[in-house]
């Protein structure tokens, strides 16, 4: 059989019927470079450090079948699932129940506190224990035991 043309040039170099797209623009290293308390977290107990200390400076990786890291991030089938979420719905609804409970708390303006902007975020489903919602395409953003980790695109 003889292949012409772009066809056979694929053929020849072994690439036809692969995908020639680049990887999602989560795929790769992420770095944990800080942590602020939560914004539903309870003002008269402090959360405890323990984690924040272990989890600052570590990374995690996304990879197209598995996500390498530290607990509880690290996962050996993820199921991706990227989706556009309003700020009421990001860290699991947090904002939403926020502003159930006190009609002053503005799910925007609580996201617009953490760096998001806009009515749209971003949120990278993993099918693990953790959604990762983003800022913009090198930075985001995790909630965790009443603290919310940014992590950095390495």
């Amino acid at each position: 059989m003889k292949f012409t043309g772009i066809a056979g040039l694929l053929v020849s170099l072994g690439i036809a019927g692969t995908a020639l797209a680049a990887d999602p623009f989560y795929v790769g290293s992420w770095t944990f470079t800080t942590a602020v308390v939560a914004p539903w977290a309870d003002p008269q107990r402090k959360p405890d450090d323990t984690e924040r200390a272990r989890l600052m400076g570590r990374a995690v990786v996304f990879k197209a079948r598995a996500i390498l890291g530290p607990r509880p991030f690290a996962c050996a089938k993820p199921q991706y699932k990227v989706t556009d979420y309003g700020p009421d719905m990001i860290f699991q609804g947090a904002f939403d129940v926020m502003q159930r409970a006190d009609k002053k708390a503005d799910p925007k303006a609580i996201a617009a506190s953490l760096g998001f902007t806009g009515a749209v975020i971003k949120t990278l489903e993993t099918g693990c224990e953790i959604d990762v919602h983003f800022v913009d395409e090198t930075t985001a953003e995790v909630g965790l035991n009443n603290y919310v980790y940014t992590l950095k695109k390495r």
